[in-house]
């Protein structure tokens, strides 16, 4: 059975467009409450700062409670600390409501486990199975309930400054924070000031409607002009959600998640801590992959989606991974990506260094890289024989020096076209042709 509703990260939708309806979260919460605690137990529920959040967790909250499941609400936090107090919490498993980096009339729903981990794909398969049961009320006496616990923010900021060397401070540090108008506007601001830094954020007013507007990890500008403007060491930027991070240096340039994935791993090589190989996806910059070589760093590609690199992770015994997105593990630090813990580590690295971010990053060379979407209605075949003439005939073009990659989005109704290769101009050529042959083919 292929999942339905689950894509590469929980269930996502246009709000009031199935699957992201109220009565649909009423469905869900039987559902997961079937497979999750059949027996009774509890749920944490947190949210983004999305105006429909309140409308979804309150199904959610009805639908547990009816099915006999305590629930455990903490508002708006960002998704790695509902994965943390979940289990702190000693919760059976845990609830995000947040579509992270997509407009505010999205939204979406995802799932940990009582470890703080993403759910397996079986485990989502059976949740799908279980939609097609009828809701439905135990006795009163087997009711569940709800409480709001209050404490749970401060819980995770204290999480976080642990995951900072206690030999280290951010002391002498001006550092930029955009929260995206999202999940982490309170926490990260908090932890980053708690430290020792002098913090100016931005991106941290949300009212409902302006998550991700023209700010956060997709939406850097702002951020690169403030922390030029202001003669900042650094700026963070998290996404909607709080678990994607991008950094800006000192110069006002952007600081992808490959980057972001070669200082950790290089500074762990240094410092003799670095266990197993690093993860990266298929969408990993190629110059990532030469860097890491050099340093005499295994590196390998999981598909897409930080559920697969943290699979691949657990298989090899590495702890450090991520995607090009700046979704980036650290899994001796949290369970799941973390932006702020991310980026804590990033710091620690200059601060121990004396290094800014910019003499971190230069040793990796980014291979020039085109990546379209192209939009598409319904679902194709990506192994056709058209669209893989195209690209066996890129890749002679390419030769030894680039790659191609054609992936279907898990969020969204679109393909992505990605090439990248040592010659920018030739690159795009590529991966423009490549759309346009993509763009013609009849669904499947």
């Amino acid at each position: 059975m292929t999942r339905h509703y689950f894509g590469t990260d929980g269930i996502r939708g246009r709000v009031g467009k199935d699957p992201m309806t109220v009565t649909f979260a009423v469905r869900l919460a039987h559902a997961a409450a079937r497979v999750l605690a059949p027996h009774g137990g509890a749920v944490l529920i947190g949210k983004d700062t999305r105006v429909s959040g309140y409308m979804f967790e309150s199904a959610l909250e009805a639908g547990f409670v009816a099915a006999g499941v305590n629930v455990k609400l903490v508002g708006p936090l960002p998704t790695p600390a509902i994965a943390f107090l979940t289990q702190q919490l000693g919760c059976d498993f845990g609830i995000v409501i947040s579509a992270s980096h997509n407009p505010f009339d999205d939204n979406g729903i995802k799932f940990f486990d009582g470890q703080g981990s993403k759910l397996s794909d079986a485990l989502e398969r059976d949740i799908e199975r279980g939609l097609s049961a009828e809701p439905t009320t135990a006795e009163s006496s087997s009711l569940g309930r709800a409480a709001r616990i209050d404490h749970a923010g401060l819980l995770y900021e204290e999480q976080c400054r642990a995951t900072f060397p206690s030999d280290l401070s951010l002391e002498g540090l001006k550092l930029v924070v955009d929260c995206a108008n999202g999940a982490g506007y309170k926490v990260a601001p908090r932890v980053l000031a708690a430290l020792g830094a002098e913090i100016i954020p931005i991106g941290c007013s949300p009212n409902g409607r302006n998550i991700n507007a023209g700010c956060g990890s997709t939406h850097p500008e702002l951020l690169q002009l403030t922390v030029k403007g202001v003669h900042a060491h650094a700026g963070i930027a998290l996404d909607g959600d709080g678990d994607r991070l991008v950094m800006v240096d000192t110069n006002g340039h952007l600081v992808d998640g490959d980057q972001l994935l070669y200082v950790l791993a290089r500074g762990r090589k240094l410092a003799g801590a670095l266990q197993g190989p690093v993860v990266g996806t298929v969408m990993s910059n190629l110059g990532l992959e030469h860097a890491l070589k050099a340093l005499g760093i295994e590196f390998l590609r999981a598909a897409v989606g930080d559920r697969y690199v943290l699979e691949l992770l657990r298989a090899r015994g590495g702890v450090v991974g991520g995607e090009s997105s700046g979704h980036l593990l650290c899994l001796d630090k949290a369970t799941t990506g973390d932006a702020l813990v991310s980026a804590l580590q990033i710091l620690a690295i200059m601060q121990r260094t004396g290094q800014s971010l910019s003499d971190l990053v230069a040793p990796m060379a980014r291979y020039p890289q085109v990546l379209l979407n192209v939009r598409v209605k319904k679902k194709i075949a990506l192994d056709g024989e058209s669209i893989q003439a195209a690209v066996s005939r890129a890749e002679e073009r390419l030769a030894e020096h680039g790659r191609v990659v054609l992936r279907a989005s898990g969020t969204e109704p679109v393909i992505r076209v990605m090439v990248e290769g040592r010659d920018e101009y030739v690159v795009r050529e590529v991966a423009e042709e490549l759309a346009r042959i993509v763009a013609t083919v009849l669904p499947a």
